[in-house]
């Protein structure tokens, strides 16, 4: 018996971890969007500064059109989806930090909210990660 997985089988997790890359950049080019568009009301409900929201609003939307160019590509790059994880992770800890060390003082909404986009971002690299790795092992590295 042949040990060579079909191209079917060997494409369907690139296929998969394409459309998890490609709802990573939608979500996260949205909230730049609103956070470059809204800042104002946005930082009057969250409590974080105006010129905060702006600065992380056009990184957002950057890293959205990135993650955006990657999630194309027919075969994703292991070494870029292994990037796009990185910086979901290091996302997920700087938020954590921001709250924990006071270097923000949000309102209550902030408080839910800075937790909750956390863990959104961190559901993603999670399972990239996972999509990741089980490619790799498919791949036999």
């Amino acid at each position: 018996m042949s040990a060579a997985v079909s191209p079917t089988a060997a494409t369907a997790p690139q296929i998969t971890l394409r459309r998890r890359l490609g709802l990573d950049a939608a979500v996260t080019g949205a909230n730049g969007l609103a956070y470059l568009a809204l800042s104002g009301p946005l930082s009057d409900l969250l409590g974080v500064d105006r010129g905060l929201l702006l600065v992380l609003g056009a990184v957002l939307v950057v890293y959205a059109l990135d993650v955006a160019w990657i999630a194309r590509k027919p075969v994703p790059p292991a070494r870029l989806v292994a990037l796009v994880v990185d910086i979901n992770v290091a996302w997920v800890v700087a938020s954590l930090v921001v709250l924990v060390t006071g270097v923000v003082d949000p309102t209550t909404a902030g408080y839910v909210w800075i937790p909750l986009q956390a863990a959104v971002v961190l559901g993603f690299a999670v399972v990239q990660y996972g999509l990741l790795r089980g490619i790799r092992a498919a791949a036999g590295r």
